[in-house]
């Protein structure tokens, strides 16, 4: 499989032109991206929702502000029984710190956007809290607005998560094994994947965006190359081949894996946010 960087290229500016519609009709954000099924290049449903993540450094105010200007996007039972310290008290206590307003109409197209404090982001990437955001962001995205540079601090996650799927493969596999088996992390332990979700949802994931993941991870692929870590070799087919060198890699993928989400946890946030910010 050959990366076609020109038509994610042209995939992303779109799926950025038409988010930046939506991002006018809301208050400011710090950090948003779309993922999912509209980032497939041979997606050819027009009509697919388009999902993304907000990031926001205070969700109750945010969603104060948003509540004055869309109303319409929100379930009628929170805005009435609670409001916006409701719609952040329910993300932050029952589910997974993110509030999502699905079904929301705007030139055409359909949105379903999340909105999540930008300190829950941060530790969930640099230490895997909820393995909720990181598992997204391990996946392909496209990122329209990053304020704070956390395409950058996402190297750690992606980093972490070669790591892991590493430990989890057998001493020989394909580049398309990889992508997998790190695309299948997220997916561990969701009860939905037993009986709601399709049973081949992460290699038709992976298929349909191979060379996003390649761009993604061929560096640290080529990096461990370089170290003597791994061997990469091409077959026929143009499917790369990835051996593992010796059983001391373990030890070795064990400690990038443990130091890229603990060593990084204590006050990772709070660092982060003063050397972007000034």
């Amino acid at each position: 499989m050959e990366p076609a960087h020109d038509n994610d290229k042209s995939e992303n500016e779109k799926s950025g032109a038409e988010l930046n519609g939506l991002l006018e009709i809301l208050p400011p954000v710090e950090f948003c991206c779309v993922y999912g099924s509209t980032l497939h290049p041979n997606n050819l449903d027009k009509n697919s929702m388009i999902d993304c993540i907000i990031g926001v450094s205070d969700p109750e105010k945010w969603h104060s502000e948003n509540l004055k200007m869309n109303r319409n996007h929100y379930a009628s039972w929170l805005v009435h029984f609670g409001g916006a310290g409701l719609i952040a008290g329910v993300a932050d206590d029952i589910g997974v710190g993110v509030h999502f307003n699905p079904f929301v109409s705007l030139n055409d197209k359909m949105y379903k956007y999340g909105v999540v404090r930008m300190d829950d982001l941060i530790n969930d990437i640099l230490g895997w809290q909820r393995f909720y955001l990181c598992g997204r962001l391990q996946k392909p995205v496209n990122i329209i607005m990053d304020s704070l540079d956390l395409e950058n601090l996402n190297h750690i996650n992606l980093r972490a998560a070669t790591s892991a799927a590493l430990l989890l493969l057998p001493s020989k596999f394909t580049e398309e094994d990889l992508y997998a088996k790190i695309c299948s992390l997220s997916y561990m332990g969701d009860l939905r994947m037993l009986f709601a979700e399709d049973k081949n949802k992460v290699k038709k994931i992976v298929q349909g965006q191979f060379s996003l993941f390649h761009r993604m991870y061929n560096p640290f692929l080529e990096e461990y190359a370089a170290k003597d870590l791994l061997r990469l070799s091409s077959s026929g087919d143009a499917q790369v081949t990835i051996s593992q060198v010796g059983l001391w890699v373990i030890c070795c993928f064990k400690t990038c894996l443990f130091s890229s989400t603990t060593n990084q946890k204590s006050n990772g946030d709070k660092t982060w946010r003063e050397e972007n910010t000034g």
